[in-house]
């Protein structure tokens, strides 16, 4: 197998990106606004801590938002990311089935050239997230873990135009999708579908069968669609 081309923590570290990025688009928060308390925030974007303190980390630097000690953290006078606030507007004006028929053009094409050229480690870190989408005690915690997953068949590609691209369209994907179309429950129901279909994507990536890794992929991204929209 391949090695992996990316730092190990890399998907994880997106998917938090992604998270706060959505989340800090369609809050509109003005410059010098006060972010809510770290505690509301992880429990909002279904993330850890320190996982929110590295995304901060990330953003202070590129000016987004500016903390101060004691008083808490605030949005700062930069855009919300590269060419994220182009991405926020452009969000405002995609229906959500548009975006998903955007994801049922590329992603299965992902999970094949993944079946190809994945590395052990990727796949190890494919099993770690599915096992913990099933113990996930929140929608926002799920979808999380969801980012990454589909952000790991996209690294597993080894192909970095592929690897932009994706992370281009899944930075508007969870944009558009922020704050709309939500699930009543609390938590994601034992018998979800995407726990067992995700687990077929990634046996079919593990078997190096490319066909029935696009197939899974088709299938999985078709139930997500037909839940949304009932076609």
């Amino acid at each position: 197998m391949k090695g992996s081309v990316l730092p190990k923590d890399s998907s994880a570290k997106n998917a938090t990106l992604v998270q706060l990025r959505a989340f800090l688009a369609q809050s509109h928060f003005r410059p010098n606004d006060r972010l809510p308390a770290e505690r509301l925030l992880c429990e909002e974007l279904g993330v850890t801590r320190a996982e929110l303190r590295k995304a901060f980390a990330v953003l202070e630097a590129e000016g987004v938002i500016w903390r101060h000690v004691g008083r808490g953290t605030f949005m700062g006078s930069g855009t919300t990311g590269p060419n994220m606030q182009s991405i926020a507007d452009l969000a405002r004006h995609i229906p959500p089935f548009e975006m998903m028929r955007a994801r049922r053009l590329m992603e299965p094409t992902l999970a094949a050239e993944a079946a190809m050229h994945s590395s052990s480690e990727q796949m190890e870190q494919l099993t770690r997230i599915c096992n913990g989408a099933r113990a996930a005690k929140t929608w926002r915690e799920y979808e999380t873990l969801d980012n990454q997953f589909h952000r790991m068949i996209a690294e597993a590609t080894q192909n970095r135009p592929l690897l932009a691209i994706f992370d281009h369209l899944n930075a508007l994907r969870r944009t558009v999708a922020w704050g709309r179309l939500r699930q009543d429950d609390a938590l994601p129901p034992r018998d979800h579908h995407s726990f067992a279909e995700h687990e077929r994507i990634l046996v079919a990536i593990s078997e190096r069968n490319s066909p029935a890794a696009r197939d899974a992929m088709q299938q999985h991204l078709h139930s997500v669609s037909k839940g949304m929209f009932g076609d």
